[in-house]
């Protein structure tokens, strides 16, 4: 897949996933789904999830360090930053030639552009939070993310 297929494979997905609303009892069902997925591969993953400035749920499966919430924080900061999932962002800047590290201008140790942080949409109201995976290569943090999403968003 060229970088451009790629680009607008993640850009497709986010116009696709988008929410009537999203409640906590909604950040419970996504993120408990991610849960049974990740103990269902052993994958070593923190899963969170944010809404409006609030986390609204967290865990932390074996295998995972407190490294995966400091990722967690830098690629939710970027898709609140940018509207956009951390995944297609880095994806953006690398079209261009370039990193999000070498040309966004933002500090790598407070933003990352790595996939797994997926904005939370709601129609009519734009991003109201993220969802974020961290343990797993990029390009599987973010997949993951997506398959949930996808069994959910209707």
């Amino acid at each position: 897949m060229t970088i451009e297929e790629l680009t607008e494979e993640l850009e497709s997905q986010e116009r696709r996933l988008v929410w009537e609303s999203f409640t906590h009892e909604d950040a419970w069902t996504l993120g408990s789904l991610l849960v049974t997925m990740s103990r269902d591969r052993n994958a070593p993953v923190a899963i969170d999830i944010h809404r409006t400035g609030q986390q609204l749920f967290h865990a932390a499966l074996p295998g995972s360090t407190s490294d995966n919430d400091a990722w967690i924080t830098r690629k939710r900061r970027v898709v609140e930053r940018y509207g956009s999932s951390s995944y297609l962002v880095g994806t953006r800047f690398r079209a261009k030639g370039t990193s999000f590290e070498e040309s966004s201008r933002l500090n790598p140790d407070e933003y990352a552009a790595h996939g797994g942080a997926f904005p939370l949409t709601v129609r009519g109201a734009g991003v109201v939070g993220t969802v974020t995976v961290s343990g797993l290569p990029q390009a599987e943090d973010h997949a993951m993310v997506v398959e949930a999403l996808e069994q959910l968003v209707r």
